[in-house]
């Protein structure tokens, strides 16, 4: 199996995004703006959640694959790279969840 990392995708997104939308289906999601990547992002993200309570496996693996597609694809809209997220969950590593979010309802 080869393997295709969510940084190859990040790097995927990119390279679509700069091709016509003609062509590139990541392309013609940009061209409709941030709603509509946003809107993709939150449909992808329910049919997982749909997948994973109706204990459907393979679906779910689908579905999670169309999630960090569409996520990424946001966050492309946006201008923000994975380095910026995974600067986050760096930050965020050093406390508990627990604490992490008792820290970010005071805050």
């Amino acid at each position: 199996m080869a393997n295709f990392t969510i940084r190859d995708l990040e790097k995927r997104v990119r390279e679509r995004a700069g091709e016509s939308a003609e062509v590139s289906y990541t392309r013609k999601l940009l061209d409709r703006g941030v709603d509509q990547c946003a809107k993709k992002f939150g449909e992808e993200a329910v049919e997982a959640a749909i997948a994973a309570v109706s204990d459907d496996r393979e679906g779910l693996v689908r579905e999670a694959a169309d999630v960090i597609y569409h996520l990424l694809v946001l966050l492309h809209a946006r201008g923000i790279s994975l380095d910026e997220v995974e600067a986050e969950l760096t930050a965020r590593s050093h406390q508990s969840g627990l604490a992490e979010k008792a820290a970010r309802k005071s805050g």
